[in-house]
């Protein structure tokens, strides 16, 4: 495995500051990468990254999204303390709350293949394996991106990819309550349902061990090595930095 990926949890927080936090590892990361083009002398130090978080309760829309598909108004979410944020990913509309695993890997894609659908079912493989350990035979829809407990979605992905180097990720339903997707059309799909592992499990399902076979399936899936778990201000450490560290071979 001769790339590196670091693993970020950066515990509860609003989809605004993550999305901003994302932004930040990204630039990093293409910064090192024109740096490295336009000098063949200095040397990659910047490793991808995996971040995962939970955010408070968001409705996001993706630019190809429909506004439409949000059912509540605005003033209609604050009742149930949620917020509505147009955002730059792919996809329509979603929902991200407590309960909910996103991961957002931040990877720059020339390090593995420049193929955005190959990614995408790359991700969706690593929910699918991670379901399997649980017992729960998930798969694909064709002509839909995501993943699938029978015609149930369990896992939403929208990504973002600039000079192959991507942000934004997947939204994995382990102790969701699902009852907030009734206010938005989950994807803009009419016809199908949400789930999540603790309603086909019926119980509690410890995110920890959620986030833990998420990371072993995502390493063998990329042929990554992975690093130890790091925590928020690990992470905020190393954005503080001013510039990436390169070092000439």
């Amino acid at each position: 495995m001769d790339n590196r990926l670091r693993l970020f949890d950066i515990g509860r927080m609003p989809y605004r500051q993550a999305w901003d936090l994302q932004r930040k590892v990204q630039k990093r990361l293409i910064d090192q990468k024109l740096a490295v083009r336009d000098d063949p002398k200095l040397k990659k130090e910047i490793p991808d990254s995996l971040i995962f978080v939970e955010h408070p309760h968001v409705y996001t829309l993706g630019k190809s999204g429909d506004a439409a598909n949000l059912l509540k108004g605005v003033a209609e979410l604050k009742k149930i303390d949620a917020e509505f944020i147009e955002n730059d990913r792919g996809g329509d509309i979603t929902y991200h709350g407590p309960g909910q695993i996103v991961g957002y890997p931040i990877l720059d894609l020339d390090r593995y293949f420049t193929d955005v659908h190959k990614y995408l079912r790359f991700l969706e493989e690593v929910i699918i394996k991670t379901c399997a350990d649980y017992g729960i035979q998930a798969g694909r829809i064709e002509g839909l991106t995501g993943v699938w407990v029978g015609e149930e979605k369990i896992c939403a992905m929208g990504i973002r990819c600039s000079r192959w180097v991507t942000m934004h990720g997947f939204a994995f339903n382990v102790n969701t309550d699902l009852s907030y997707f009734d206010h938005i059309v989950p994807c803009g799909i009419s016809d199908k349902n949400v789930t999540g592992l603790n309603k086909i499990l019926g119980r509690t399902v410890d995110l920890k061990e959620v986030k833990s076979r998420i990371s072993h399936h995502f390493s063998e899936q990329f042929s990554a090595k992975l690093s130890e778990l790091s925590g928020k201000e690990s992470l905020l450490d190393e954005l503080s930095e001013s510039n990436p560290t390169l070092k000439e071979t």
